[in-house]
């Protein structure tokens, strides 16, 4: 597995590299741990004839980079102390446009951003880079905002055939962690679901998790999704959230993000898996 995190100076960028590298703990995996500093040639300051402003600017940004690249190199210790390969990279432009094309490029399995945490009177931010990746890329995408042992996973699960991939994808990966899984279905009261439907869809899950070694706990719930699937997170000490990227695969030039899971990505402190 090709796994591709995104460094900056930031503790929540780093965490996010620690925490891809536990949870690649005992699986065949690589990271490319990669940190995008501005083009100079693209800053404002082009636009004057001011040469030691443009000087000093990219002194400060070559000086940012440098930081930066000590500090990936610490945090990629951990992944070699875990047998995961960790290679550090500085590459310059536009830092959603490089992630997403390095994703493309190297054919990485799994993009992993760091996250600011908020008020917890607020739902969560989203900073305008993860915004246009979780959007964009055609990778599953893994949202950290905090470092966690990986001891209790919540799967929210819909049924779907992405839902279902997602559990083929996480489920080798956590395999040798043997954490506690929760598999929740919420049956929407706004929608036209039957109690069958739902009961089948449970079962679904669950078989599919048994078939790749691991014994999930069930939940069947009635409700609004997005609330309920909050709901739960808040209630139980999750140390990483499965979510299916509703709404991806549609026609149009651009894949589409559903709002639901959007929504749930928002509203929790808790590192989030979106899968596609």
């Amino acid at each position: 597995m090709k796994v591709l995190v995104a460094v900056d100076r930031d503790l929540e960028s780093r965490l996010a590299l620690r925490y891809a590298c536990h949870l690649l703990e005992h699986f065949d995996a690589e990271v490319d741990a990669i940190h995008v500093k501005k083009d100079v040639g693209n800053i404002i300051l082009e636009d004057f004839d001011i040469p030691f402003l443009k000087k000093d600017h990219k002194k400060k940004i070559d000086e940012h980079a440098k930081e930066v690249e000590a500090a990936i190199a610490d945090a990629c210790e951990m992944c070699l102390e875990g047998k995961v390969p960790c290679e550090p990279r500085i590459l310059v432009g536009d830092p959603a446009e490089v992630i997403i094309r390095e994703a493309s490029d190297k054919d990485v399995d799994l993009i992993v951003l760091g996250c600011h945490r908020s008020s917890a009177l607020r739902e969560m931010l989203l900073g305008q880079v993860h915004n246009q990746v979780i959007h964009h890329s055609s990778r599953p995408v893994l949202i950290v905002r905090e470092l966690r042992n990986i001891h209790r996973v919540l799967v929210a699960y819909s049924g779907s055939s992405c839902d279902q991939e997602a559990l083929n994808f996480i489920g080798p990966m956590l395999l040798k962690k043997k954490p506690e899984i929760t598999l929740m279905h919420v049956r929407d009261t706004d929608g036209q679901e039957s109690q069958e439907f739902a009961d089948a869809c449970v079962l679904k899950g669950e078989s599919a998790l048994n078939k790749l070694e691991h014994q999930p706990q069930t939940k069947l719930i009635e409700g609004n999704v997005v609330e309920e699937v909050v709901r739960e997170i808040v209630l139980n000490n999750y140390d990483l959230v499965v979510l299916g990227a509703q709404g991806f695969g549609k026609s149009g030039r651009f894949n589409i993000l559903s709002d639901r899971s959007l929504q749930i990505i928002r509203r929790t402190t808790r590192p989030v898996l979106l899968y596609r």
